[in-house]
């Protein structure tokens, strides 16, 4: 939370604004990308764009220097938007319509994500000559928001993957991996960068010869746990790079997201209802005006626990269900493990709910039960 946060919300209350609404203040969103460019200065930093596309962020980061990791053609246009050129372009969804990898190609983009033979024949025959990077799995232990096997291939298959681009003559230019996001250990790239470095020297001994390694995201944002600083991270990687590449450290690039953005916005809601389902029963259902419909759904399985702000802090404090608005079951954020919130709060009182930069708008439905898409602001 800062100050012009604060000072924002004050004037939107003063001037009637309603509705939950996130507010990204771009000056932590700049401290945050200057932080990754010293922490891992051999790094290039290519922004997750889907972790938070608004073009207020993507003219900021594109001005500083940036590069971008993109999803979709929408995403390309978004980015080339903001004047940033093709070349600092990662098409790197690893499952891409060939049409798309195509029209990709003509605005000039050359980096292309893959994790199987079907997608490089994808890539070779739409984007001839262009670079790929394969995609590896790894386990996500220890992140609080661990990626499933969606993405990515087995190290034992990367290999075949490259040499199957470099004979279809695409270059084969490099591999990435992703620790799980919010990933809270920063030692958790030593394991990837080690099968990365097996596959660079088994693929150099068959005569190709990669360039790049993608780190990936995870670097974590702070809610209710501390985290360790970007320097950490950096350090740590470092070591990693060291210890298995020995003086031969290829290119690296990074993929932050939430780590970028997620601890420059704020989330002002209200509260709907404060009701108990028995007369016995000691916890409180507490629903807010925003639920995982409207930008939450990162509370799913309760992986993200953010902070929650209200006016009583400092009151007595006793368990709560915390659910949102809609007409669906689902649509409850903190259950199994119950959140403490003042015995004190009251229905229509605000709460801010912190470090929802990431991951809120780009979640948010558009017209589930009549709510509307959240409403977001950058400052």
């Amino acid at each position: 939370m800062t100050d012009r946060i604060q000072d924002f919300l004050r004037r939107r209350r003063e001037e009637g604004g309603e509705g939950p609404c996130l507010v990204v203040d771009l000056e932590v969103v700049r401290e945050n990308y200057l932080a990754f460019a010293k922490s891992l200065p051999d790094t290039r930093v290519f922004y997750a764009v889907k972790a938070n596309p608004a073009p207020e962020v993507l003219d900021l980061l594109a001005r500083l220097g940036s590069c971008f990791d993109t999803a979709s053609l929408v995403e390309i246009e978004q980015v080339l938007a903001t004047g940033a050129t093709a070349d600092r372009i990662s098409f790197g969804n690893t499952i891409k319509k060939e049409r798309d990898i195509a029209r990709a190609f003509a605005l000039g983009v050359r980096l292309f994500a893959v994790d199987c033979e079907a997608e490089v024949e994808k890539v070779a025959r739409a984007a001839p000559g262009a670079k790929v990077f394969c995609r590896i799995l790894c386990d996500g232990a220890g992140a609080e928001w661990p990626l499933s096997r969606k993405f990515g291939c087995a190290p034992a298959m990367a290999g075949r993957v490259l040499e199957h681009a470099h004979r279809l003559g695409l270059v084969a230019y490099g591999l990435s991996f992703h620790v799980g996001s919010q990933q809270r250990n920063p030692q958790m790239w030593d394991g990837a960068l080690k099968a990365s470095a097996a596959i660079f020297r088994d693929l150099a001994e068959r005569g190709i010869h990669l360039q790049m390694v993608n780190l990936g995201g995870g670097f974590p944002t702070r809610y209710l746990k501390d985290v360790p600083i970007v320097r950490v991270y950096g350090q740590a990687i470092f070591r990693a790079l060291r210890k298995h590449f020995g003086n031969r450290i290829p290119e690296t690039i990074i993929e932050p997201g939430r780590g970028m953005v997620g601890n420059a916005g704020v989330i002002e809601a209200e509260v709907v209802l404060i009701s108990r389902k028995a007369d016995d029963d000691k916890v409180r259902w507490v629903y807010l005006d925003i639920g995982k419909f409207n930008g939450l759904a990162e509370t799913m399985d309760e992986m993200i626990r953010y902070p929650i702000r209200t006016p009583f802090d400092g009151d007595e404090r006793a368990p709560c269900v915390i659910a949102g608005p809609t007409c669906d079951s689902v649509d409850v954020l903190y259950e199994k493990e119950p959140y403490a919130l003042p015995v004190s709060l009251e229905i229509g009182s605000k709460v801010l709910i912190e470090g929802t930069g990431a991951y809120t708008t780009t979640y948010s439905a558009v017209g589930f039960n009549g709510f509307p898409p959240l409403q977001s602001y950058v400052i």
